[in-house]
């Protein structure tokens, strides 16, 4: 069964740092894009940047730009959101998804997500 499981969540202070790990199993994601989202309280989900097999970069949501970081390991079929200097309003919870398609910040291209894991950050 395909899956992506997301892990390192938690709870952080303001200014600190977490890494997300979103895990793929069942079949392999390596030539997937694989995209990073989040959905805070009342909210609508939104996108926060992805990246495809060979490394490419989507732009960062203006949200996280210089402070979050995306990276895969196509071995380990895995991807990271490194986050730096979190702030309150980063508290969501943080989903990864994946897509066949071209990279795109819209979430319905996405065909396969994960389950999410929280985020909170104390002010």
């Amino acid at each position: 069964q395909e899956q992506l499981v997301e892990s390192g969540g938690g709870l952080v202070q303001a200014g600190g740092s977490l890494r997300l790990s979103c895990a793929a199993s069942g079949r392999t994601f390596s030539r997937y894009v694989m995209g990073w989202f989040r959905q805070a309280p009342g909210k609508e989900r939104e996108f926060l940047v992805a990246i495809t097999w060979t490394h490419g970069i989507t732009d960062y949501a203006d949200s996280v730009k210089g402070r979050f970081t995306i990276s895969r390991d196509n071995a380990k079929n895995t991807v990271y959101l490194q986050m730096n200097s979190l702030k309150f309003e980063d508290t969501a919870v943080y989903y990864c998804a994946a897509t066949p398609r071209g990279p795109t910040y819209e979430e319905g291209s996405y065909d396969h997500w994960g389950q999410g894991t929280q985020v909170t950050v104390s002010s």
